[in-house]
């Protein structure tokens, strides 16, 4: 084997190629691509060392092959390491895809906030310095009816930063029911230890009650704490007490008790009018006695990754003034889309539903199904086979658990090409990629997490593939 090691081709060699002085001058920096030369000789070396039929046996096809590597790594170079994906699996806050999509208007905002000098922190009438968290906080107080309002980077921020501000050194209770992980392997039990807060857990998994709350509280005890579960649903033998169950017992036994609700997926919009869920709203969740909420921005609400925490005025300062503020607030971008995006509801309904999140979710079956039929009138196969099947779509992003959208589906049978290699094609070749689902040997693509004119993208794609198979001897 080490025999083959002779005839590894030597870099200097490699970069007289004329295919190798065309890949560099597209990346426009020779040393980089000498850089690439050198780690695809490396992996060339162990494929010797470790693949013993290997068909690479003389100089010339190995350097080829490398160069063909390089070429591959060009692509990638071209097209950055983040790409647009189509998403076509039905699952709306898809968390490895980004999560929520943002509004046009939002765009703009963002746009406008990257391109040009802001008043980010300056006081525009006074000529002053100002305060970042007032480009948002009023429209956070309209839209949840909260006294005030702060914005941090992520919802686990603002988790920690509560626990940090007001319960650091103190006992939090909270439910065993209610001792979440989410996505990452972060669990509320952790991030409660970073803090520097105590957990104090009661009741069971599945059964908690209001004298469970009562027998823990000591002269220790700084907050009550309620974890929405929106990343999982707990049914059969069950029982938890209501928020403004815990906020009686809180207040009835020691006044100076926090009742913190970290709500997660955090709803602006009543889904429930529309028979979606039962997600509770910031709104409905600080009317019923949470002292401070938080929430993500990327969820329901349909705006960026952000994690809002909202509630009374003094403990909302308290937060802006201390020095976690600083490490965790976010850029102007993130709150120029998040302005944006909370102005929209405080506008009104009939601008709520342009959030593509809550369009999406509010789609009926009976639209999905008509654009799903027009595309198969409008996509001219002639050995695959494209049918309607119905289906549903979920919500996604650890959020409603046991809600289910009903959907009609694009059903695409490949025949004697393997699907698995189509959807793989779909995802790997297509720019933007085509991410959907495969199901009983059958590609599916949910039509409600697909715009009218990436459906055009999608018919093109399939069509290629079919004609790019149908002419593959190999199939």
């Amino acid at each position: 084997m080490n025999e083959k090691l002779r005839y590894l081709p030597a870099v200097h060699k490699v970069q007289q190629n004329n295919q190798f002085k065309n890949i560099a001058h597209q990346v426009g920096n020779e040393r980089t691509v000498t850089s690439w030369l050198r780690e695809e000789m490396d992996a060339l070396r162990q494929i010797l060392l470790t693949n013993e039929e290997s068909q690479l046996e003389t100089t010339q096809q190995m350097e080829q092959f490398v160069l063909d590597q390089l070429q591959k790594k060009l692509e990638k170079f071209r097209n950055g390491n983040m790409r647009r994906i189509i998403n076509a699996t039905g699952t709306i806050l898809h968390t490895n895809f980004g999560r929520a999509t943002m509004s046009e208007s939002a765009i703009e905002k963002i746009i406008m906030a990257a391109r040009h000098y802001t008043n980010l922190e300056y006081n525009i009438e006074s000529g002053e310095r100002g305060s970042r968290h007032s480009l948002v906080e009023d429209f956070i107080i309209q839209s949840t009816g909260a006294e005030a309002a702060m914005v941090v980077n992520n919802n686990a921020a603002a988790v920690f930063f509560v626990l940090k501000a007001f319960a650091e050194g103190k006992e939090v209770i909270v439910s065993r029911g209610q001792l979440v992980e989410i996505g990452g392997s972060f669990r509320i039990s952790k991030i409660m230890e970073e803090s520097g807060a105590k957990l104090v857990e009661v009741g069971t998994t599945n059964k908690t009650h209001k004298y469970d709350y009562e027998d823990a509280i000591s002269e220790k005890t700084a907050m009550v704490m309620k974890v929405h579960t929106s990343n999982f649903k707990t049914i059969g033998f069950t029982a938890e007490v209501s928020l403004k169950e815990l906020s009686d017992v809180a207040k009835n036994n020691k006044s100076d008790i926090l009742v913190y609700e970290d709500l997660g997926s955090g709803a602006i919009y009543d889904f429930k009018q529309h028979g979606v869920g039962e997600e509770p709203t910031v709104k409905e969740v600080l009317k019923n006695g949470a002292d401070i909420v938080s929430f993500s921005g990327d969820k329901l609400l349909g705006g960026p990754q952000a994690g809002i925490i909202a509630g009374k005025k003094s403990l909302i300062d308290h937060l802006k003034k201390h020095q976690l503020a600083r490490v965790l607030r976010v850029d102007k971008m993130t709150l120029a889309a998040l302005e944006e995006t909370f102005s929209t509801y405080v506008k009104g309904e009939h601008l709520i539903k342009q959030i593509p999140t809550v369009q999406v979710i509010l789609e009926s079956k009976e639209s999905i199904t008509e654009r799903v039929r027009q595309f198969i009138v409008d996509l001219p196969l002639r050995k695959w086979e494209a049918t309607e099947m119905d289906d549903v779509s979920m919500i996604g992003g650890g959020t409603m658990p046991e809600v289910s959208l009903p959907t009609t589906v694009l059903s695409v049978n490949t025949g004697p090409a393997p699907a698995q290699l189509v959807l793989n094609k779909l995802r790997t070749t297509s720019n933007p990629a085509i991410a959907a689902r495969l199901k009983d040997g059958k590609i599916l693509f949910d039509f409600r997490t697909v715009s009218d004119s990436e459906s055009t993208y999608i018919k093109h794609e399939l069509l290629k593939l079919e004609n790019e198979f149908n002419t593959d001897e190999t199939v």
